[in-house]
């Protein structure tokens, strides 16, 4: 399908978008810029739930709160498709900023002279349109992990910013971590010998979201088609719109792309390596819950880094209500851990502590940081940038969280492209691997404790996909059907556009 740029778009949409209902889109407008003294003037695209089942309180009225705890940043509009969410947002908005500017349609806000920059706190599928359109009007932006929804839009959003001049930073706020950076200068200093391995940990229980064999209604305050944008525009066939939409392909990546990407890219900014794994491996499914959702809710996943090679393990199945059922791994259930020649470093950005290579704790770090102070931290960094226009401000620029949520892409594919297999299948597949072999049978065993058993409800056993940087595409064996899930097909016209290189 062929792809057109945002002012295009605007162009040929305009009696679409009327007669549609759609707000007339303000044309010609010239981007605001903050000087280097003023307030960075900003508008909060994508509100989200606060009631949703699942949820943890809706990113972008979380990101509103940390907002109004940053110097120098004032936020200035507020959007959404679900009118619901946007009159919430408005009325508290009243007690702070006082009156700000509403759309449902944030193509407004993006030609509004007024507004200098956007974060973006829309599902997944929205990541890279509305990251470019705000490029392409002169707007910096703060994209919400994961940084996109596939491989390609991911390249799109880099090189769009690159080719518009724009600050773009995306919302792994680890990355703002001063513990984590310390530890990881001490761990690459040798402290503990070579680094061998790193160990990315997401054990969160949650929930089956249920099963569904009939189209849902869809909320009244929604304009649906808005909502979909570039993903097709089906039935409902989950019980909520809203949070759920996580757990299916066409809109989401999985706990992979939720909270994964979180662990993976401070894995990654630990391991200091720049660039996307050369091949990735995963072993997984969705177990127990017998629901609706399509994505994995374990899952094991390789990535071949060298010398150090990164495994991220994602466990969802929890029955019962023994908080331990969903198992530990050297006594975490979340955050890292960098394994050494003579040692390791267990924690997160909270804190943590370095142990032998018998386990015994030898060093308790000192406390690490709060999730606010690394959000405030994080946009902070973020408004910093806009001012100065250094990328170098910035703590999570658009390359890395390309290159980090590359990482949960090709763990995805490789699951997608697998086929169910015994352990036995799985297990002689894997081992010349120790540590994922290690990893494999510590997921079983937890399984089988939660009730799945993997003789009979058996794993997929994804196949390996090999990813060549210099090209951006996937190579070798099983490189057509991988390059084919990294690029969807566009609903018109909600077309992501092929950026030129700058």
């Amino acid at each position: 399908m062929k792809s057109i740029s945002r002012r295009n778009f605007l162009g040929s949409s305009m009696a679409t978008g009327l007669a549609m209902g759609m707000p007339g889109l303000i044309r010609g407008a010239e981007p605001g810029s903050a000087g280097p003294n003023e307030a960075v003037r900003i508008a909060v695209i994508g509100l989200g739930s606060t009631t949703a089942i699942g949820g943890v309180g809706a990113r972008g009225h979380q990101l509103i709160g940390r907002l109004r705890e940053v110097k120098g940043a004032r936020i200035v509009a507020l959007c959404d498709a679900d009118q619901a969410h946007l009159d919430r947002e408005v009325k508290e908005a009243e007690k702070h900023e006082g009156k700000v500017a509403a759309f449902t349609d944030f193509r407004r806000a993006l030609d509004d002279p007024n507004i200098d920059a956007v974060v973006i706190a829309l599902p997944n599928h929205w990541h890279a349109l509305a990251t470019i359109w705000a490029c392409q009007a002169g707007k910096d932006v703060y994209v919400e992990k994961p940084f996109s929804y596939d491989l390609w839009e991911g390249q799109q959003m880099v090189a769009a910013a690159r080719k518009y001049n724009r600050i773009v930073q995306v919302g792994t706020q680890n990355r703002s971590s001063q513990f984590l950076s310390k530890v990881f200068d001490r761990l690459n200093g040798g402290d503990l010998g070579a680094i061998r391995f790193a160990h990315a940990l997401i054990y969160r229980g949650r929930d089956p979201i249920g099963l569904v064999n009939t189209p849902q209604p869809i909320p009244s305050t929604v304009d649906y088609d808005r909502w979909c944008g570039p993903a097709p525009k089906h039935d409902l066939m989950r019980k909520q719109l809203h949070y759920e939409w996580h757990w299916f392909w066409e809109t989401g990546n999985g706990e992979m792309g939720n909270n994964g990407i979180h662990v993976i890219d401070i894995c990654r900014w630990g391991l200091r390596q720049n660039q996307i794994p050369a091949r990735a491996l995963s072993i997984g499914g969705r177990f127990a819950f017998n629901d609706s959702g399509q994505t994995a809710n374990t899952h094991v996943a390789y990535f071949d880094f060298q010398p150090a090679p990164l495994i991220c393990e994602i466990r969802n199945v929890s029955v019962g209500k023994d908080k331990k059922a969903i198992g530990e791994y050297r006594g975490r259930n979340k955050g890292i851990l960098i394994d050494c020649e003579g040692g390791y470093f267990a924690g997160d950005a909270g804190g943590g502590a370095l142990y032998d290579k018998a386990g015994k704790k030898t060093e308790d770090l000192p406390k690490g940081d709060t999730p606010k102070e690394l959000e405030v931290a994080h946009l902070s960094h973020f408004v910093k940038a806009v001012r100065s226009r250094k990328t170098s401000d910035l703590a999570a620029e658009a390359l890395e969280g390309h290159r980090s949520t590359a990482c949960c892409h090709m763990a995805n594919t490789s699951h997608r492209l697998g086929k169910t297999a015994s352990p036995e299948a799985i297990h002689a597949s894997i081992s010349d691997n120790p540590e994922l072999t290690d990893a494999f049978n510590r997921c079983q065993e937890v399984l089988l404790k939660n009730g799945v058993d993997l003789k009979s409800d058996k794993a997929t056993l994804g196949q390996w996909v090999t990813f060549d940087d210099k090209q951006g595409r996937y190579v070798g064996e099983n490189a057509e059907a991988a390059n084919a899930l990294s690029r969807r097909e566009y609903r018109a016209p909600y077309v992501v556009p092929e950026i030129d290189k700058a």
